[in-house]
């Protein structure tokens, strides 16, 4: 027992850094809870995924296509997109807002929208089987950065990492997502980590040329020794990945 003792006593000062207490002058300890990189402001972003039933699929996105406006009035749209691939009858959107008091501000402005209320929720909310959300920041090193034009495909890949946060995976991830991008793979729109939801998931938003590209492109960065190398230094922090390809609707931001 006095070992066991010892060992939980050794195993306690590795993660602990001693500071010193105002009141007796003596120095007290105190764990870090934060294993990575802070957020400098507070920005975030919502991903939102709904489930449509169907057989109203189309009507759906014809309802939102005639009423963003009245959602878009409130706070900012990023990008709205149908998926495609990885997931059938959804529309994934991500909203930006700068503070969690904004987005209750706008959320509770929206509820005493009568147009917002009537004209679509009423509308749109029966059309719907789930609903998703996640809160997300931007990783340190990445911003958001339009693609060189409109007309593409954009590919949301989902990494699951061990947990651990930024400190341990960090780099590996970084030197991965860096590879495709400065080999011309893909346009790197974002890179997010997620706050809220899941815990200890990266998304990455890519955009190609078209799904034809994005298949073409793949095939050759898998024979990339750059790509692969890098690809094998981050692939020992990941549990799961996932992926969806996703088509722009007439009125997202991001085309």
């Amino acid at each position: 027992m006095i070992q066991i003792r010892h060992a939980l006593r050794r195993a306690s000062l590795l993660t602990k850094t001693p500071v010193t207490s105002a009141r007796s002058g003596r120095e007290q300890p105190k764990a870090f809870i934060s294993t990575g990189p802070q957020q400098q402001d507070g920005t975030f972003y919502e991903f939102r995924t709904y489930r449509i039933h169907p057989h109203l699929n189309a009507a759906f996105l014809k309802l939102t296509n005639d009423k963003i406006h009245l959602r878009t009035a409130h706070s900012e749209l990023l990008g709205y997109w149908s998926v495609e691939y990885g997931g059938i009858n959804q529309v994934f959107h991500i909203w930006k807002y700068d503070s969690y008091a904004q987005r209750a501000a706008v959320r509770a402005a929206l509820a005493q929208d009568p147009s917002w209320m009537e004209e679509y929720i009423s509308k749109a909310m029966p059309m719907l089987s789930s609903q998703d959300n996640e809160v997300t920041y931007l990783v340190p090193w990445s911003t958001i950065t339009k693609p060189p034009k409109e007309g593409g495909v954009y590919e949301l890949v989902s990494f699951l990492m061990k947990p651990g946060g930024p400190a341990v995976w960090g780099a590996a991830f970084q030197g991965a997502v860096g590879a495709h991008a400065a080999s011309g793979y893909a346009h790197q729109v974002g890179v997010f980590h997620s706050e809220f939801g899941l815990l200890n998931r990266v998304h990455v938003l890519w955009w190609h040329e078209s799904a034809d590209h994005r298949a073409a492109v793949r095939h050759t960065a898998h024979s990339d020794p750059r790509v692969v190398a890098a690809v094998r230094q981050s692939v020992s922090y990941l549990e799961s990945q996932e992926n969806k390809l996703l088509f722009p609707c007439a009125y997202s931001p991001l085309k």
